[in-house]
């Protein structure tokens, strides 16, 4: 990395920045009229390192996740990996229920599967929004109520017993929730999962669909049979929108001017990156910006 790009330009924030050291250091769980009052951190852009779910009750506005706006609406949930860039813009009487766990909390306790196993988890291309409605939002609200509750106690098994909720949540959550085109292939799902993985790693160096097929042993081609079977895209598509996602963040939340962004991102020609931004997303790096900073 670019010695004038090594400082964080958002905040990575732990579970320990949200709780007291002797409840564990793995999870945590909250009604989020408090853990709104409590933590005036989230209001303003971030990122953090776990998974986090949240269910609203009560109140309206916006939750910006990944410079995608969606509605607060009560019955509105929300799952998020580690690494999105997200706030919250939200009206006074808001409530509802929030948790949050590392991957080692649930993948650990687990036998069969994994946190990334479950479709809201699975993708970044998959939506993190989930809207329920009547009975089934009370059957949630209902886990997400005795979730709170076990983690406030102190009882036998406690971390056991929050496991198992969190699993039988995530087990309903998915239940209603319809990722963008269903995945028939399991196999395909692991694949994807690690040419996602691939190009979190490597996508400011390696921009090539053929580079990341020879790493996965397979044929561009089927690579992209891949994609398209689980996302309707393209291998060259995937690698576009992480780029693209992470020039918006540099470009929000950084204060380097965009030759710089460009270098960062792998593009020695600055115009060229300029032309590939403005194809990807109708505007120039430099309209975003001033859009973004007003």
């Amino acid at each position: 990395m670019l010695l004038y790009m090594s400082k964080k330009t958002l905040p990575v924030y732990n579970i320990k920045d949200f709780k007291d050291p002797e409840h564990g250091t793995d999870f945590y769980a909250n009604s989020m009229k408090r853990h709104l009052r409590d933590h005036h951190i989230i209001l303003t852009p971030h990122k953090h390192d776990f998974f986090l779910t949240v269910l609203f009750t009560k109140g309206s506005g916006t939750h910006e996740i990944d410079f995608t706006n969606y509605k607060v609406e009560p019955g509105a949930i929300f799952m998020l990996r580690p690494g999105q860039t997200h706030n919250w813009k939200l009206s006074k009487e808001t409530d509802g229920f929030v948790f949050f766990h590392t991957k080692d909390f649930y993948d650990s306790r687990s036998v069969t599967e994994k946190t990334q196993d479950f479709p809201f988890f699975s993708s970044i291309h998959n939506p993190p929004l989930l809207l329920l409605k009547n009975k089934r939002k009370e059957k949630i609200e209902d886990l997400f109520s005795e979730i709170k509750k076990e983690y406030e106690e102190n009882n036998l098994l406690k971390f056991q017993k929050l496991y198992s909720l969190v699993a039988l949540t995530y087990i309903e959550l998915t239940r209603s929730y319809q990722p963008q085109k269903q995945i028939k292939s399991e196999i395909y799902l692991l694949k994807l999962r690690q040419l996602e993985d691939l190009i979190d790693k490597n996508y400011k160096n390696i921009k090539a669909p053929h580079h990341y097929a020879k790493m996965m042993a397979m044929t561009e081609k089927h690579l992209n049979r891949i994609c398209n079977t689980c996302l309707n895209k393209t291998t060259t598509e995937l690698i576009s929108n992480r780029v693209i996602l992470e020039a918006k963040r540099l470009l929000t939340h950084s204060k380097v001017p965009i030759n710089q962004v460009a270098e960062e991102l792998g593009y020695l020609d600055n115009s060229y990156f300029s032309r590939f931004f403005k194809k990807q997303t109708g505007q120039s790096p430099l309209d975003f910006m001033r859009a973004q900073r007003r």
